[in-house]
Order: C-alpha cells, then sequence, then structure tokens
C-alpha cells in the first residue's frame, strides 16, 4: 500500500506563486508514475499533470501549460507541482496520484491506484 500526503495548498494571489507537494509512504514509489488532479466546486475531478516514475517524460492539460511544473525527488519520495502565476479559475482542491500498471504517464483518472486526501488551492484577484 502507498499512502500520499499533499501540502502546500493555500491562499495565493493571481501572479503570485505556489509549490505543491506529495509525500508517499509505505512504499518506494519510484517506479510509479505520479499525478496531479484537481476537482472545483461542482465541477468533475481533471488532470492538471503527470511524470513518469524516472522523472523523465512529463505531460500537462493545456489548462496549465506553460505555467505549472511537475517534478520529483525520488530520494524524498516526494513529487511536487509548481503553480506559476495561477488564475482564479486554478481554484480548486488538488490531489495527488500514483500507479505503477502502464509504462506511459497516463492523463485518465482510472490508470491510478492511490490517491491522497487533497489540498485546497484558492486562487484570488
Amino acid at each position: 500500500q502507498v499512502q500520499l500526503v499533499e501540502s502546500g495548498g493555500g491562499l495565493v494571489q493571481t501572479g503570485g506563486s505556489l509549490r505543491l507537494s506529495c509525500a508517499a509512504s509505505g512504499r518506494t514509489v519510484s517506479s510509479y508514475y505520479m499525478g496531479w488532479f484537481r476537482q472545483a466546486p461542482g465541477k468533475e475531478r481533471e488532470f492538471v499533470a503527470a511524470i513518469s516514475g524516472s522523472g523523465g517524460r512529463t505531460s500537462y492539460a493545456d489548462s496549465g501549460k506553460g505555467r505549472f511544473t511537475i517534478s520529483r525527488d525520488n530520494a524524498k519520495n516526494t513529487v511536487y507541482l509548481q503553480m506559476n502565476s495561477p488564475k482564479p479559475e486554478d481554484t480548486a482542491v488538488y490531489y495527488c496520484a500514483a500507479g505503477y500498471r502502464l509504462a506511459t504517464v497516463p492523463l485518465w483518472m482510472k490508470e491510478y491506484d492511490y490517491w491522497g486526501q487533497g489540498t485546497q488551492v484558492t486562487v484570488s484577484s
């Protein structure tokens, strides 16, 4: 079993920056692909970014390209999401997820096996 705990959420103004962290425990996740998803009030959970186990491959939703950066430190069993120039529409609960069944970096929730509890990000204008 893998436990994921997100941190770093909070209130940020447009034009600012925020870094989310996802600490994994219970198992070394260096061979797991990791992803960030988000869910705004009244909306479905959606893909934000994902990274391969080695960190060599990444994928981003169009909404975050050029503003968000996903990275990982396997020595710390931690994945990050750097959010630059956030917008009010980025306001959501952000979830970290981990999976191992595919060789690609998937965008779909069903391909992830473990989920964190989420951290709230609120962007004010």
